[in-house]
């Protein structure tokens, strides 16, 4: 592929927490700025004024998992409204720390939450024809249209649960996801592997658990295998 400038990219960014992801996502977006484009930096839960209300309600309120999953997939849609599709649109490229594959991992993988309720809400949420018909036009996408709105590529932090704990203790007060105990997070890390073995060509897995100049150049490589970065 080649780097057309005029075409949105839509790339998410997934792991658990202390896998390294913001580091080089930042990385990204100044790779990405140097080439001419412009980028929108992001992320889910959040991303907008409403999106980050809702963030602050998942992430440190009891509910139940039902209520939880609705929540995240409401401000889903608002960030996919607001900011998402109009920076696509404008052939921005759209660097977004986390989307859909989390849920799945996160509700699905470590709550154990229905699969097939989340696929439902993610089919709603993220309907490309309720989004507005332009924007699959505008993403310049090949072949038949898409059912649902979801990255070009995925970067996959891969790193043990037991590491990840071992970088953050101590870090920050932790949420209440973080506050999980391992096993629970060894869920989390096989829902990802679960998404990806559903769309291998959507997703790229890094090793997280190697320094981070090793972990930049598997993540820049991917980028320049694909002709986006040189």
């Amino acid at each position: 592929m080649t780097n057309d400038t005029t075409t949105g990219l839509f790339i998410s960014f997934e792991g658990i927490d202390g896998a390294g992801k913001s580091t080089h996502i930042s990385a990204l977006a100044e790779a990405f700025k140097a080439q001419g484009r412009a980028v929108t930096l992001t992320r889910e839960p959040g991303g907008t004024a409403l999106a980050e209300k809702l963030r602050t309600l998942i992430l440190n309120d009891a509910m139940d998992a039902l209520t939880e999953a609705l929540l995240i997939f409401a401000a889903r849609r608002d960030h996919l409204t607001t900011v998402i599709v109009p920076a696509l649109a404008r052939g921005d490229v759209v660097l977004c720390d986390r989307f859909t594959d989390a849920t799945f991992a996160y509700q699905g993988g470590g709550r154990g939450f229905d699969l097939d309720v989340l696929s439902k809400l993610e089919l709603w949420a993220q309907d490309v024809q309720g989004l507005g018909r332009d924007f699959v036009h505008e993403l310049g996408r090949k072949g038949a249209a898409p059912a649902i709105v979801k990255p070009d590529l995925t970067i996959w932090f891969d790193l043990p649960p037991e590491e990840a704990a071992k970088r953050l203790a101590g870090a920050r007060v932790p949420d209440k996801f973080e506050a999980q105990p391992v096993e629970f997070f060894r869920r989390v890390a096989q829902g990802y592997a679960d998404r990806m073995a559903a769309d291998p060509l959507r997703f790229a897995r890094i090793d997280a658990n190697r320094p981070r100049e090793a972990v930049w150049t598997s993540v820049h490589g991917v980028f320049s295998g694909r002709g986006w970065l040189p």
